[in-house]
């Protein structure tokens, strides 16, 4: 690297969180944390004051009280970083990789498009009554299992993902391709899971003795107390489910032993009380972790989150983020999923140049076998990226979608300092908004911005105060 004509600090690549007296450094592109000592404190203060300045004014200034080599050896470190450059030299185009291999693990079978509840905010565009469900048939599940032991060769284990409408109201082909996928995965040598997401309705003893003993993951679709559940998850004929759905969830949780069970929480403009909700399903429920989703891309607009609404409930996630993190310093997981996944990510030091797994290591599949970026998008218009039938995966297709995916230019993420943890936000919900995959999420980017910092500094606060969490409790939930 030659010798620099001027310094700056390159803002697009770092960004500052301020704890207490601690100051954290966020490194943008690798999401890595830095905690900076007062002389790196002192380049960056310097530097933010005056802008653009000599090598030599950096060195005059700061050698009256640190040693000159130490300055000079903070500069190189944070010019390699590209925290500090000159910018008189362009910058470095590093273009995405072009995507040719798609390596999948997971598979979503999407198999019936029936379901038994009408959620007013539900986002499937495939979705009928039960009456008129189209249910996937057993060859084009195997098809499937075969496609994913194809592409997943080099995977020591493979997911396989029912999903629906209400999976379990096709319980006969469910247990068909457990029974099948585990018969050919064990002459493959390969490991395979089994996951789904339920609204527990349908439930009964056998059904759970049978998801246990194959190890299911299950996740329960359930919105918290009677009064907030009832608004939203209806039957078909329009009545409140909470009293069926809380009398099968303790069945579940008294029955079942494989694996931990989570509940997945959909916030809506009359359901946005964080706290309430976490508290009833955690607490009194007895669910192993709950997770929450805002919906602000429904078709039914009367349900989406506004911007009133959206603050309230980033209020509520900061509220009880900060009831995680007093349980964490006491090494106690109180089962808060949004804030788990966050130290997972930095603790692991996630980077994306794509939003999630979609079309990379995943794919749904529809009931004619048709592959999906995701179970979001079956029933949709975006074009599909091929069929389990007729020559699998169009991978010319899908790697012309993921690259467009990866280039950001067009968009605010080149430079937003959470590029690598969002990469964008999820498809799905910009299509549905924008009409768009592509278009980022700019309705709640400045929150999302908020909460990554607000989770940042929890992360550096956990890291000293009780480090062994990220043992106990991060690692094993990798496990699963």
């Amino acid at each position: 690297m030659s010798a620099p004509q001027q310094l700056q600090l390159l803002e697009h690549n770092f960004h500052q969180v301020r704890l207490d007296e601690r100051r954290i450094l966020f490194h943008i592109p690798t999401t890595s944390l830095f905690e900076m000592d007062t002389l790196t404190a002192a380049v960056v203060d310097f530097l933010g004051e005056h802008g653009r300045v000599p090598p030599a004014s950096v060195n005059e200034r700061l050698a009256t009280v640190f040693p000159a080599e130490e300055v000079g050896r903070t500069l190189c470190e944070l010019r390699d970083l590209g925290v500090v450059g000159d910018p008189s030299e362009p910058m470095e185009a590093r273009p995405p990789p072009e995507i040719k291999q798609f390596p999948l693990s997971t598979l979503v079978l999407n198999v019936n498009t029936g379901c038994n509840l009408s959620c007013t905010y539900c986002y499937k565009e495939d979705l009928t009554t039960p009456a008129h469900g189209q249910k996937m048939d057993l060859a084009t599940a195997q098809r499937s299992v075969e496609l994913l032991l194809q592409e997943g060769a080099r995977r020591d284990k493979i997911n396989i993902v029912f999903f629906g409408g209400e999976p379990l109201s096709n319980l006969p082909l469910i247990q068909q391709v457990v029974d099948y996928a585990e018969r050919r995965c064990a002459e493959q040598q390969v490991a395979v899971d089994f996951s789904l997401t339920t609204n527990a309705t349908l439930l009964t003893e056998p059904m759970i003795d049978y998801l246990n003993a194959h190890r299911f993951g299950i996740s329960v679709s359930m919105d918290g107390p009677k009064a907030l559940h009832d608004l939203t998850r209806l039957t078909v004929g329009g009545k409140g489910t909470y009293d069926v759905v809380a009398r099968k969830v303790r069945l579940l949780l008294q029955r079942y032993t494989a694996r931990p069970v989570g509940a997945r929480v959909t916030l809506t403009r009359d359901n946005v009380d964080v706290l309430a909700i976490h508290h009833h399903l955690r607490e009194e429920l007895g669910f192993h972790e709950v997770g929450f989703a805002p919906a602000t891309a429904s078709d039914n607009a009367a349900f989406n989150l506004g911007e009133n609404e959206l603050a309230t409930v980033f209020q509520g996630l900061q509220t009880l983020g900060r009831q995680y993190l007093e349980a964490a310093l006491q090494n106690r997981n109180i089962g808060f999923s949004n804030m788990h996944q966050m130290m997972t990510d930095l603790w692991q030091g996630t980077r994306k140049a794509l939003p999630c797994g979609a079309g990379l290591g995943m794919l749904a599949v529809d009931k004619a076998g048709d592959l999906h970026l995701c179970h979001r998008f079956t029933g949709s218009r975006l074009p599909t990226f091929g069929n389990v039938h007729a020559g699998g995966i169009a991978k010319e297709t899908l790697g012309g979608f993921l690259n467009a995916a990866m280039d950001r230019s067009g968009y605010g993420c080149s430079t937003c300092r959470i590029r690598s943890l969002c990469a964008g936000g999820c498809y799905h919900e910009s299509y549905s908004r924008y009409g768009d995959p592509f278009k980022p999420v700019y309705h709640y980017c400045e929150l999302l911005r908020e909460w990554v910092d607000f989770g940042i500094a929890a992360y550096a606060r956990l890291q000293a105060g009780n480090p062994a969490f990220f043992e106990h409790h991060i690692a094993p939930r990798r496990a699963h």
